[in-house]
């Protein structure tokens, strides 16, 4: 999904390719192999894919349009872990909310 400029459509792209040709330049600047930007890339946008399908290999894949296995290889190759992304993504157990809960303030009693 992409977010664009209804009256504008090439104003939200042409946005995205500048601040693109900015990073480019800066990763050239600061010696940045292209073996070594291709694979960051590749991370961060795997890692976008995933969190937006909350860890879902096979509906990630389908949006990548490519085959269930061939993103699970891919992440292996990465050194990314699902289940790490999974984890971050879940609901914590009642008792870790309760503690990093503020304490709640006791309701004063009405006065009559």
């Amino acid at each position: 999904m992409k977010s664009v400029d209804v009256k504008h459509p090439d104003l939200g792209e042409a946005h995205v390719k500048r601040e693109l040709d900015i990073l480019v330049a800066q990763m050239h600047a600061d010696g940045v192999s292209y073996e070594d930007a291709v694979r960051e890339f590749k991370r961060r946008y795997l890692l976008q894919v995933l969190l937006s399908h909350r860890g879902n290999q096979c509906k990630s894949a389908e949006e990548l349009g490519m085959h269930r296995n061939t993103l699970s290889r891919t992440l292996a190759e990465l050194e990314m872990d699902t289940a790490q992304i999974r984890n971050g993504l879940k609901r914590p157990v009642r008792s870790e909310r309760l503690a990093a809960a503020p304490a709640r303030v006791q309701p004063i009693a009405r006065i009559r």
